[in-house]
């Protein structure tokens, strides 16, 4: 799994000019998926990105997390992060989980973050979606379960 992190003041995902998913303060994830992530891939980041220190204490350093501060996420299925644009012109996009199994996975990834008592909004799975967000920082930081 490789998921995009990016700090947010707000963020919001729109299909066909409706909103369907939208946070105030927290983090917003784009997340992909490959073919032979597990349960266990999804599990190691949703607990490290519950934990992350990336929000300011009251000095302003980077020290408290997601839980302290009670922050939301927005997580939206991105396959493109597995595109690999080494040769040619054009990304190629084997290296993305199919459907079936990145949504089992998305979706799993979605209820463990959710099992910290967070707020998880999420866009709609396979869908063309616009992404807005205010960057806060910007922080945005690359995690990835290998």
């Amino acid at each position: 799994m490789k998921v995009i992190l990016q700090r947010a003041k707000e963020a919001k995902v729109t299909v066909n000019d409706q909103v369907v998913g939208e946070i105030s303060s927290g983090i917003l994830l784009l997340v992909g998926i490959t073919h032979d992530d597990t349960e266990k891939e999804a599990e190691y980041l949703a607990n490290k990105i519950v934990h992350l220190r990336i929000f300011p204490d009251e000095t302003g350093k980077m020290n408290r997390s997601l839980l302290d501060i009670k922050g939301e996420i927005l997580s939206v299925s991105q396959f493109t992060l597995y595109g690999d644009c080494s040769k040619g012109r054009r990304p190629n996009f084997m290296g993305a989980a199919k459907g079936e199994h990145a949504l089992q996975i998305f979706d799993r990834f979605n209820e463990l973050l959710r099992n910290n008592n967070l707020t998880v909004e999420t866009g709609s799975f396979g869908e063309m979606m616009d992404v807005s967000f205010t960057n806060d920082g910007p922080v945005t930081l690359i995690l990835e379960s290998k």
